[in-house]
This record gives C-alpha cells, structure tokens and sequence, in this order.
C-alpha cells in the first residue's frame, strides 16, 4: 500500500490528451467475439484490471492473440472456459464469465475474485441462471463468489427480473441470450437503473450480428450464433469525466482526442452536467473540447443519475467546489460497488470541508467552506481514487490513500493527467 500527493501546475488548464478506451464495450465485445463463429480483431482494448481479466481468460483458451493494438480472437460457439477464473476485482468480468461458464454442459468453472469482490452481491444472477437450467454451487456465502457453475440443460424462454438490479446481471444473461434454445426474453419490472448499459450492450452484440428487441419494459434475444468481425473500442466517457471536472475546478480548457465517437454512451451525460455547472463544450473534427472560465459556480443543482451512475464520483467532486447546494438522486444502487459509493464517498469528502449527507437514492454535497486537509481512504474504489486527485487542484495538501487501485480502468491515469495534476510524489 502506498499513498500519493499532487503537485499540480498553477494557473487555468491548457490540456490535450487522450483516454482510455471504454472497458465496458471492451468487455461486452471480448465476450461476443469470444462465443463467436469466426475469428474477430478487436482493436484498441484498453489494459485496465477489468478487460485483463477475460483476455487472460482468452488466453488460457488459446483463443488469443495480440499484435500492438490488435487482439485478435479465435470464436468458439462451444467454448469451454478454464476450471479456474480468478476475476481479482473486476466485477463486471465476474458477472459476464459466469454467465459464459453456464453454457457448457461439459465440465464446472469455478469463478472466484479478491476479497472485496466476494463481499459484491451477485444473487440474482445466479438465481437467474439457475431458473434457466444452469448448476451452480456456492463455495462460501450464498450469492456471492466463489461459484461452481455449470451449464446441465439450459434452455430459453421468459424471465422476470427486477429492473433496479444491477445492468451488469442483466447484460450478462443478454449476451448469452443468442445460445439458448429458443433465444430469451427478460422482463423487466420497477424503476430502470443504468439503461444505457444496456442499451450498450445491444448495441455491441448487433456489431457481431444479433439483433436484440428492446423495449420499456422487454428485452427480447433470438437464438443465433454471433458472427466474428473487425471491432473498435472507442474512448470512454466515464474516464473522460476527470479531465472535465479538473476544467471545472480550475478553469481553461482541456481537449479530448476522438471522444465524440463515443457520443451514445450513458456518461456521456458529462458534458450536459459540465455545462448546468458553468462550462462550454463543442466538437472539433472527432476531438470534444471543454471550456470554463476560472471560479465556475452556480447556486443549487439536482441531478438524477441513474443513467450515468459511473460519474457521481466525479460529479460529486466538482458539486464541492462548483455548487451551492447539489443533489445527485437515483443511485442508491451503487452503494454495492467495488465501494459504497455513496457511503465511502460521503466519508471522504467531508474530511475535504464538503457538507456531505447520505440519502436512500443519492447524495447531497454543499459547497465546502473550509479546508481540512487529510488522507483520503480510496476504498478499493477506482473511480474514488481518481476523483480525489483532483482536489489536488484546489488543495495541494490533499493526500489519497492506495492510489494504484486506478488500474482497475485507467493504469496510466497519474501519467496521462500529468498536465493536469503534475508530479506525483508516492509514499510507502
């Protein structure tokens, strides 16, 4: 373990730099060419824990192979995964391979994780699975990993889920949807949480040719087998969202390479909120540009987030310094994360000077007043991690603790931020 403080340059931003690649396209795209008939170039999978996870899995299958920016993948409609998978803290990779892993009736694999991956829960998933024909075994507390999983007789047809569980339970039984006799359909009940991602997901299993019907409150996959083609991971939004806030904290402008072809993602919602906060954006060839003037404030905002949960972080950040009085509602989901991501993140700011309050749904931040300068506890939280380096900008005393659990999604973020938050001194 470690601990890092900042040393930013003084003065508005003046930034060009590039992000990573969406590890959630990734991971969905990684899957689809994995199941499917062909082999697939996947171009430009970014190398955070996540992505690592499953093309370490590919790997293993020998259905891998990587030139420079290139992974291309041998498909297998019947592929078998290791007995083995170690998901470490990807949670969204441990969601995905279970449900991969369901489909061979052949032999067990077992999906297991770190410590604080078996503490996420994965219940409904796995009693979804169950409900289509799959054996799974709990190897410690039920609902939880580690899971033995097998496929047995699986089948399609109809099931029922709550629509506020988590997208990525959802998403993993879509992408598995085209190899069940019969297709599947979900349906979904309640309140919908995080519908972009799934939306994402149907956009990424049409690219290796399945068409998914969705509808409010229906998804509907038919049976089918994906088709290998060539795919490109555009840049990720959720990423983008730290060099904008660093824009709204400081000032200036800060420029993103090719991030406007990543315009239909969820949290590209960013640029909307950056912009109720006092910033300016336009596009520039494929390049997003980001603008604010120094002192960005407005007095009260409410925003409802379930669509775009991956940036409360951030947006909680820039609410401490940009706004009066700020809520951020519909993401009570998220306290089961690879943090509480309101819980920890509430905790942490108001070390910061932040009155910071806890709701069922979401959070309030009012603008901070004083400054207590104090080691902030990153919880095994990425996106915590980064969004606390950026108060850095406003207070060079900040220090955040563990800050290597970035690579969870951005290994390279300290480097590639570097204009923005400068040297960065690590301490044992």
């Amino acid at each position: 373990m470690s601990r890092a403080r900042f040393s930013p340059p003084l003065g508005p931003l003046n930034v060009v730099l590039d992000v990573p690649g969406s590890k959630s396209v990734a991971n969905r795209a990684l899957v689809c060419a994995m199941l499917a008939n062909g082999v697939s170039h996947i171009h430009g999978v970014p190398d955070g824990d996540d992505t690592t996870v499953i093309v370490r899995v590919l790997q293993e299958m020998s259905a891998v192979t990587i030139f420079q920016d290139i992974h291309k993948v041998k498909g297998n409609p019947q592929a078998v995964l290791p007995g083995i998978v170690d998901a470490q803290l990807a949670g969204t990779s441990s969601r995905f391979l279970t449900a991969v892993a369901a489909l061979s009736s052949s032999s067990f694999t077992v999906i297991d994780g770190s410590l604080p991956l078996r503490s996420r829960p994965m219940g409904e998933l796995h009693e979804a699975l169950v409900q289509l024909g799959a054996t799974l075994e709990s190897l410690g507390e039920p609902g939880h990993l580690p899971v033995s999983v097998c496929g047995s007789e699986m089948s399609g047809g109809h099931i029922t889920m709550q629509a506020n569980v988590s997208s990525q339970f959802i998403s993993a039984l879509m992408l598995i949807g085209p190899y069940l006799p019969g297709g599947l359909v979900i349906e979904l009940t309640g309140p919908q949480v995080s519908g972009s991602y799934i939306a994402m997901t149907a956009n990424v299993m049409a690219c290796f040719g399945v068409d998914v019907e969705m509808t409010q409150n229906k998804i509907e996959i038919p049976e089918a087998i994906y088709k290998s083609c060539d795919f490109v991971i555009e840049p990720d939004f959720s990423s983008a969202a730290f060099p904008i806030v660093a824009v709204l904290l400081r000032g200036g402008q800060v420029r993103i390479r090719n991030l406007a072809l990543s315009m239909q993602q969820g949290d590209a919602a960013i640029l909307d909120i950056a912009h109720k906060m006092g910033a300016s954006w336009t596009q520039v060839d494929n390049d997003i540009v980001v603008s604010c003037v120094s002192n960005a404030f407005v007095p009260t905002l409410s925003l409802a987030m379930s669509d775009c949960s991956d940036l409360v972080p951030a947006v909680a950040v820039a609410m401490s310094h940009c706004v009066g009085e700020g809520d951020i509602t519909q993401v009570g989901f998220i306290r089961n994360k690879e943090s509480d991501r309101l819980g920890d993140l509430a905790a942490e700011l108001s070390k910061t000077g932040s009155a910071v309050n806890v709701h069922d749904d979401g959070i309030s931040v009012r603008r901070r007043t004083s400054t207590h300068p104090d080691v902030l506890l990153t919880h095994h939280d990425h996106r915590l991690a980064m969004s606390f380096a950026l108060l850095s900008l406003l207070d060079s005393s900040i220090c955040i603790d563990s800050p290597e659990v970035v690579s969870k999604s951005w290994p390279s973020y300290y480097t590639d931020m570097f204009d923005i938050l400068g040297t960065v001194n690590f301490e044992n």
